[in-house]
């Protein structure tokens, strides 16, 4: 019990958030080189650096010798024109936060922060350099802080910009997914992938986070609450720095602006409701494209976590 309020103690003073604490487990990294101003907003998670561990080079099985995965359960969703569509459950992504893979000579970061609901994929070549992202074990305004272990810069996952290190500044590319149900996924892929078992002894389908989208306020987090009485962990889609309500789009089925459509379907469950992930509520499955019907980049995050990182985007709420 001394421990744990040595620990408290030192998080309110402010003692952790400075890169002095951290060089010892961060040698090789470059911390006077910054776009932080407020080394507070940033925390240790819990686990150390690679306490929750990346995966790298995958396996994948076909479709149909998948036979774990309930239909409601969440993947994210990598359709690649000219390669064999593959998905990701959420069930490995809740405890390894970020897969390295190569989709025939294309290097990808299928991200997952569970704290913010922020599921992305990027291009892993920066400047004719392939990274390989690991998990640092901090967080900023809640939301995984990646690093790479090639330059050992950190990168903010929700906005794939290098934070802290040599590499501060760039920005990854970020590639059209989608979170869907398995249901969804592997009706319209037959000859599709899905991420095997990692050979991990994790407890695999179930959801360590009970409740959480339930709650008034973010693990974590100390800053402003979204405005427009919009709720902190209710789910927003991002499009560059424009913000739709999950809510709106469910209610109106389909919404096309600002060059956007946005169809929302019923039967995906929240991973972070129920401890069973695949019996979680019914938040649905966003399906976001240009009005020609091409796939756009986005996110479906929480609203809390949305107005950190754009807190002048725009809201669209259609008032």
């Amino acid at each position: 019990m001394r421990f744990l309020a040595l620990i408290l103690t030192l998080v309110a003073s402010g003692a952790w958030a400075s890169p002095e604490f951290w060089r010892h487990e961060w040698p090789n990294t470059d911390f006077e080189n910054t776009s932080v101003e407020n080394w507070v907003e940033i925390l240790s998670g819990g686990p150390p650096k690679d306490g929750i561990p990346a995966l790298n080079d995958p396996s994948f099985i076909d479709v149909f010798d998948e036979n774990t995965l309930s239909d409601r359960e969440p993947v994210i969703t990598l359709e690649l024109p000219g390669q064999t569509p593959r998905a990701y459950p959420i069930r490995y992504l809740m405890w390894h936060e970020i897969v390295n893979d190569d989709v025939r000579g294309l290097p990808v970061a299928v991200t997952f922060c569970p704290l913010c609901n922020s599921g992305i994929t990027f291009d892993r070549r920066v400047n004719g350099q392939v990274l390989t992202f690991g998990v640092s074990g901090k967080l900023r305004h809640s939301d995984m802080v990646m690093y790479d272990r090639e330059t050992e810069s950190w990168w903010q996952q929700a906005i794939g910009e290098a934070i802290v290190g040599d590499l501060t500044g760039t920005e990854l590319q970020t590639l059209p997914s989608w979170m869907e149900s398995w249901a969804e996924y592997k009706d319209r892929n037959r000859d599709g992938l899905v991420m095997a078992r990692p050979d991990f002894r994790r407890d695999y389908g179930a959801n360590p986070y009970v409740q959480y989208d339930s709650s008034d306020r973010p693990f974590l987090f100390n800053g402003e609450l979204p405005p427009h009485d919009i709720p902190a962990l209710a789910r927003v889609v991002r499009v560059g720095d424009r913000a739709w309500p999950m809510t709106r789009i469910a209610e109106a089925g389909q919404i096309t602006e600002q060059g956007v459509v946005l169809s929302w379907s019923a039967g995906q469950a929240s991973a972070l409701d129920t401890g069973n992930i695949g019996t979680g509520r019914d938040v649905g499955t966003v399906r976001v494209r240009d009005t020609a019907g091409k796939d756009l980049a986005h996110d479906v995050m929480f609203a809390f976590a949305y107005h950190a990182f754009w807190p002048d985007g725009a809201w669209m709420l259609g008032r």
